[in-house]
Formats: structure tokens, C-alpha cells, sequence
């Protein structure tokens, strides 16, 4: 595998060019990127930092969505589709319902992402759980090898690090837990390493992590 060289830039890459499709989420890839959905309503589930928002914001893009964030007069306002990220964070159950309901009166699409599953919560309103059971449910699955490596390249270029020894990526990958949040909490003590030492990344250096 080459290091690829970038123009870095501070902010997480959220383009489509920047989700790396693989095994653990081409189904739901693939889905969120068909323009020809017939049923408008769908959830979307996977692990945190599996890239939920991310593949989120490419859908809103695509398709003149607007996102939930405490603005619910307002949306009613709209006829746009409508995206709402970790919808069970600090969920307001009433707001839900009316939106997923605006939404089927006016013919727009609502997508919907959470790290947990849907069902296992306990919800107080049950014409809420009777909505989402109707909802087109889709999966973003453990990473595997090569989704782990591309999370690593991707996140440290967010970072601004550059690695140019590629078997610093091989050592990585025979210690790491194969999940996206360990993998993220890995380039965090990474970028926080290279900024006390001031020098470049070596893999005894990566050892004092893992």
C-alpha cells in the first residue's frame, strides 16, 4: 500500500470521496446513494464512529434534506426531506412522530441513523414504535481489515499526520480491536504523541500505545 499526500486540512473529510466502502458497509452504501427508493422512510444502524453521520451527510446533500437540530417549527414549515443523526439522543418522542408524519403526508424522504438498537429502547410512545417499524432498516457492520486500514489513513490525514513508514499500518493492524471507536481513540493518542514529540511517528513509538 502507498501513503498517499494531501492538501491537509483540520476538518474531517465528509465527502463522499472521503467513505471508504467496503464489506462492512456497501449494502448500507449503496442504499443511501440509490436515488430510485421506494420506501421513503429508513434507519440506518451501526457501531459508533462506524461512519453513520458521515454517509448521513451525503445523503442530505443529495437530496436537499434538511437536519434536526431543535428546529422542529421549523422544519413543518419545509417540504424537504429530512435527516436526523443519533435520533435517540435526548429524543423527543412527540417531535419524531410529527415529523415522521409530515413526511409520509408530504411524500419526503426521513432518514434516520442511531449507534444503538432502535428496539431495545424503552419508548413511551407506541405509535412511535408502530412508525419505525415501517422503516427500511439498514446496517453498517464491524470493520474489517480494510476499512480498518482506510479509518487509520483517512483519520490521520484529518490529523494532518503523515506516516511514510507503511509498516507502521501493518503493526497497527495485527494489535488493534477490530471497532471504529477504539480505532478512532487510537489516532487521538497518535496525533497527541506526534505533538509531545515533535518527530516522526516510528513504530516503536506506536508500541508505547498498543
Amino acid at each position: 500500500m502507498e501513503q498517499s499526500y494531501f492538501n491537509y486540512n483540520l476538518k474531517p473529510g465528509l465527502a463522499i470521496d472521503d467513505f471508504f466502502v467496503s464489506t462492512s458497509n456497501k449494502k448500507a452504501y449503496s442504499f443511501i446513494l440509490n436515488n430510485k427508493i421506494d420506501n421513503k422512510k429508513i434507519l440506518l444502524i451501526g457501531p459508533n464512529k462506524s461512519g453513520k453521520t458521515h454517509l448521513g451527510k451525503i445523503w442530505q446533500k443529495n437530496n436537499n434534506a434538511v437536519s434536526y437540530e431543535n428546529n422542529f417549527e421549523i422544519i413543518l414549515n419545509y417540504k424537504k426531506n429530512i435527516f436526523i443523526d443519533d435520533f435517540l439522543k435526548n429524543i423527543n418522542e412527540e417531535q419524531i412522530f410529527h415529523l415522521i408524519n409530515h413526511c409520509s403526508i408530504n411524500k419526503l424522504t426521513i432518514l434516520l441513523t442511531s449507534n444503538k438498537e432502535v428496539f431495545e429502547h424503552n419508548f413511551l410512545l407506541k405509535d412511535l414504535v408502530s412508525r419505525l417499524k415501517t422503516f427500511n432498516l439498514l446496517r453498517i457492520n464491524l470493520p474489517d481489515d480494510d476499512l480498518i486500514i482506510n479509518l487509520i489513513i483517512k483519520l490521520l490525514h484529518d490529523k494532518q499526520i503523515i506516516i511514510k513508514n507503511k509498516e507502521i499500518f501493518h503493526y497497527i493492524l495485527k494489535r488493534i480491536e477490530r471497532s471504529y471507536e477504539d480505532t478512532f481513540l487510537l489516532i487521538e493518542n497518535i496525533d497527541k504523541l506526534s505533538l509531545e514529540k515533535k518527530r516522526e511517528l516510528t513504530i516503536p513509538l506506536i508500541k508505547k500505545l498498543l
